[in-house]
């Protein structure tokens, strides 16, 4: 299928050409007929599938036919980096037609508001917002939204995660109740169909592989000790000029600094990235990223969604995500758009039951390499070992002589 039967106008189709874009991808031809018709969509697809383009064609195919000066697109989103992201893939697709946007987000300066005051009061035709940000907005009474006819929610679930949703709702409360609702989801748990049931009329549905790791992807483990990690990754890129992009992702903002020091001893062209950086610096490291003047980014799960990354040859978790669905989206940082890619996860002895839950929850087995002998060797496979503290941990419990056990557990001394 090409992107001319999926009913788009002659304009569009000359933009999408311009973008190089030659077939649509599964959610595309799934999504894009569905929204021209009208209807209320949930989709549910991976990161890297171009679900961004799904909605964003539609509905640009949309205001180009009936182009007015007032504010016709809301898109929701969960992070500053998703919304300069899609944002930019608008000003690409709408570079030859009248239709504007604007990125609505926190952490830039005054001047960053006042330019966002402006859009919002003079009616910029789309614009693309994280929900704290635009609440604030609302909050000062001049933003109008009553001919906003299509509402966009990306990466829905991520959004409810970090505990947005109250503040959804509020939005939404802004809006005409006459308007199409999209909402993109990498999964749908019950919390999504919630939410879905209150905001979507009678919406159409689409699944497309749903929380897999792409099949470019090149998966792979190595047993290691703390002390271990920093060498394994030198001796895994030192000296290899062809890598030329590594994504590293560490579990929190405290430990990014320590891995780019650490590192910095063999490798210079390193920097580190997280939540803890203001936003001008943030897109200052991602240029460079970008334009393969960093080689080597370190950076926490601000960047397993929403952030669209081209080549990058190695994705490596430094440590093991907690959540499956996190593993899902840093691995989704590589092999990208049918490309190929490696994702390497450094395993400790008491991380070896997180991994065994990511498998179980990809439902294959990742692969586990012997560390490099000058390295020493490192701990033995054992996923048995459960840890109490573990949040995500929901072992279930019966009363015996008025105390609670524990039963259907497999334990070792450790536990």
């Amino acid at each position: 299928m090409n992107f001319k039967e999926l009913g788009l106008s002659n304009q569009m189709l000359e933009a999408i050409s311009y973008m190089g874009f030659e077939q649509p991808t599964p959610v595309q031809e799934l999504a894009i007929p569905s929204i021209l018709a009208g209807n209320d969509l949930i989709g549910c697809a991976q990161t890297g599938t171009g679900k961004t383009a799904a909605f964003v064609l539609p509905v640009l195919d949309n205001l180009t036919k009936d182009h007015k000066h007032e504010t016709s697109v809301l898109i929701i989103v969960p992070t500053r980096e998703l919304a300069i992201q899609i944002d930019q893939a608008i000003q690409g697709f709408t570079y030859f037609t009248p239709v504007d946007s604007i990125a609505v987000y926190g952490g830039g300066g005054g001047s960053d508001w006042d330019s966002e005051k402006r859009a919002l009061t003079s009616g910029a035709n789309i614009i693309v917002a994280t929900p704290g940000r635009l609440i604030s907005h609302l909050n000062m009474g001049y933003v109008k939204f009553d001919s906003v006819v299509h509402l966009i929610l990306d990466e829905a679930d991520r959004m409810l995660d970090i505990g947005f949703y109250d503040d959804i709702i509020k939005i939404i409360k802004f809006l005409p109740k006459k308007r199409q609702t999209l909402m993109f989801s990498a999964t749908m748990p019950q919390k999504i169909r919630q939410l879905a049931s209150k905001i979507l009329t009678k919406p159409k549905e689409i699944n497309i592989e749903i929380s897999k790791p792409p099949e470019g992807v090149l998966q792979a483990a190595y047993l290691v000790y703390d002390t271990q990690k920093t060498a394994l990754i030198s001796s895994l890129i030192e000296n290899k000029p062809e890598i030329t992009s590594v994504l590293i992702f560490s579990s929190t903002k405290l430990k990014v600094n320590d891995i780019v020091r650490d590192l910095r001893k063999t490798e210079k062209n390193i920097q580190g990235i997280s939540s803890a950086f203001d936003q001008n610096k943030r897109e200052e490291v991602l240029s460079d990223y970008r334009a393969k003047k960093t080689r080597i980014l370190v950076a926490t799960d601000v960047l397993s969604r929403g952030i669209d990354i081209k080549d990058i040859d190695i994705v490596i978790n430094y440590d093991v995500p907690t959540d499956a669905e996190d593993y899902v989206h840093r691995v989704g940082r590589t092999a990208r758009a049918k490309a190929t890619g490696v994702a390497l996860t450094l395993v400790n002895e008491n991380d070896m039951y997180k991994l065994k839950r990511i498998e179980d929850f990809i439902e294959t087995p990742i692969m586990k390499i012997p560390l490099p002998p000058a390295l020493g060797e490192g701990p033995s496979w054992n996923p048995v070992y459960i840890s109490l503290s573990d949040k995500n941990f929901k072992g279930k419990f019966r009363k015996r002589s008025g105390k609670k056990k524990p039963y259907n557990i497999k334990r070792d001394k450790r536990t």
